[in-house]
């Protein structure tokens, strides 16, 4: 059966800033005595709350951060962004696609209002997505529960197993089957565990463009 909502994860899937902020974050958890690449901590902390992470990276060093650790990292990823973020390639022709068919769509994400508005705004999406936003923030557990996801489908009407979420982390895959919805894992970035996401039960695929053929039976 053809979905009738789609939610589409933020970072990595409607907006190219998942190196961005992991660069960020190999920057700091190195300062504190762990070394890693962009690459280790996207693959380590993917998807996740700041505040999950904080806990991880906690244990990682054997040190306790501020509490206000997240909304730190935070301040220094707008600050990035203030540079630009790109959109996805071919994510708006799917938008359009989505308009064209009448199919509605939202976004489900880890990250903050704030953060979702800069990176949108940047990458010039917020005016079709700023009155389909929701966010973990709202919700009282994050990825990988699947909290954020019932909430979208709720608010938009929809029951869960009529909804297909877009991901690209394990966390966000988990937490769409955990809703009891169809996934579908965007792999274009290599940093992408698609072994993982596989068998967590996302339909992988490498091109946005190909996406609206995986959606619906008559694209």
């Amino acid at each position: 059966m053809d979905p009738s909502l789609i939610i589409f994860d933020c970072d990595g899937v409607l907006v190219d800033t998942e190196r961005l902020t992991n660069q960020t974050m190999a920057s700091l958890v190195t300062d504190l005595g762990f070394p890693m690449t962009g690459p280790e901590c996207q693959q380590r902390f993917m998807g996740r709350p700041l505040e999950t992470i904080q806990d991880m990276i906690e244990k990682l060093v054997g040190k306790t951060l501020p509490d206000d650790w997240p909304d730190q990292v935070r301040k220094r990823d707008l600050e990035s962004f203030k540079a630009g973020v790109s959109q996805i390639p071919g994510v708006a022709g799917v938008l359009d696609y989505l308009d064209t068919r009448g199919t509605p769509y939202c976004v489900g994400s880890s990250g903050k209002y704030e953060k979702m508005h800069a990176t949108l705004g940047s990458s010039g999406l917020l005016a079709r997505l700023e009155d389909k936003l929701f966010s973990s923030q709202d919700c009282e557990k994050g990825k990988p529960a699947p909290d954020v996801f019932l909430l979208a489908a709720r608010t938009m009407g929809k029951a869960p197993e009529d909804c297909a979420v877009v991901e690209d982390s394990l966390p966000g895959v988990l937490a769409g089957r955990a809703a009891g919805m169809r996934v579908f894992a965007f792999v274009h970035d290599p940093a992408c565990d698609r072994t993982a996401l596989r068998g967590a039960g996302a339909v992988l695929f490498e091109h946005m463009e190909d996406l609206p053929g995986l959606l619906f039976s008559n694209p």
